[in-house]
């Protein structure tokens, strides 16, 4: 049976990962992803205004807003707070991990390494974030800990390109991947659109 997680995971190929720093961006930027077929967003707190865009794009109706880069239990109880509906984080500590849990809410810890996936495992999570992908091996590395790890998959993030991200979504243990390269600064609202397209067209494969 799918976790919360999971669901997010299997919404589409691509997450589209946006780091914004207007939140008066907010609703064009998430109108034009939706309107390009992407349904679920990661919005990185890495600006000052972050919390603040996960509360906009919260608000728009057939849109799941997660947040990306959170770090500890305060930003995670604020992410929670904004609306996001998923977390993500670029490591996996157990304080973080365990906060997460415990706080019911879907949680992508990033993982690099077979003893980071055993850490996991340890607290009872088996989906994840590959990060940063390419450099951390790219296809090869991951496949090389999907072996013995088999009951886990992921979205690799870090380094995924338009051109590249097909190669990504054939590994049997990848679900989704994530994608910074939607986004355009300035925003170009049609690109955007476009590019959320062609990502939505590439389409995962069929996993177990």
């Amino acid at each position: 049976m799918s976790t919360p997680i999971e669901n997010v995971m299997r919404s589409g190929p691509v997450i589209p990962v946006l780091s914004i720093a207007d939140p008066d961006s907010a609703r064009a930027i998430a109108e034009a992803l939706l309107e390009g077929g992407l349904n679920t967003v990661e919005v990185t707190l890495r600006t000052s205004s972050a919390l603040d865009v996960i509360a906009e794009m919260a608000r728009i109706q057939g849109l799941t807003v997660g947040a990306g880069t959170v770090l500890n239990e305060r930003q995670l109880d604020e992410s929670i707070q904004a609306g996001a509906k998923f977390i993500v984080s670029p490591g996996l500590s157990e304080r973080l991990g365990v906060a997460a849990i415990a706080r019911g809410v879907p949680f992508l810890p990033g993982v690099a390494t077979a003893s980071d996936i055993m850490r996991g495992l340890a607290l009872g999570l088996d989906r994840f974030k590959f990060f940063p992908a390419e450099a951390a091996g790219g296809i090869r590395a991951l496949k090389a800990l999907s072996a013995p790890l088999s009951q886990c998959r992921f979205c690799p993030t870090g380094g995924i390109t338009e051109a590249n991200a097909a190669d990504w979504l054939a590994v049997e243990s990848v679900l989704c991947v994530g994608g910074s390269w939607l986004f355009t600064d300035p925003i170009d609202v049609g690109e955007l659109r476009a590019r959320a397209k062609r990502a939505a067209s590439l389409g995962p494969g069929i996993k177990r």
